[in-house]
């Protein structure tokens, strides 16, 4: 399983907008966000696009405009960037055991519901990650390891 390139940059870009939401400085230009992660601008368009479809940003048109996050950090979970992004979280596109004929042939069904699990662990485990808790990350008040649970 990985996360797509579109999941990375969208984590990235609101991250980016979260660690410098406390300024007051009010939306921030495509342009400075792709200048502080390193991603390329116009993709990055896209992206904050999507994501302001899926209600986590809002935008502001014109001189001074730009993205906000539509919510506070602790209210934004990793799995609700990847899932604007990518869709839904899931470790395949296999069918539901049970329907739709999805149990016809040996072993079918025993595999789906395992798929199935795979893909529930996934997004509970990128639920249970905040934007804030990326910022203290970020900004040091919490050690990043890689099975550190914030």
């Amino acid at each position: 399983m990985k996360v797509s390139t579109r999941g990375d940059y969208a984590s990235r870009a609101l991250l980016s907008l979260a660690l410098h939401a406390d300024g007051g400085e009010g939306p921030t230009a495509v342009r400075d966000i792709a200048e502080r992660t390193g991603l390329p601008q116009p993709y990055l368009e896209q992206i904050l696009l999507a994501l302001k479809g899926a209600g986590l940003v809002r935008s502001k048109r014109g001189v001074g405009g730009g993205y906000v996050l539509a919510h506070p950090p602790e209210d934004i979970t990793l799995s609700q960037i990847v899932a604007a992004v990518d869709g839904p979280i899931v470790a395949g596109d296999f069918g539901v055991p049970h329907e739709n004929g999805a149990c016809d042939h040996e072993g079918q069904c025993v595999l789906l519901t395992v798929w199935a699990d795979v893909g529930e662990h996934m997004r509970t485990h990128l639920d249970s990650f905040t934007l804030a808790d990326m910022v203290a990350r970020a900004q040091g008040r919490v050690p990043v390891t890689r099975d550190a649970a914030v």
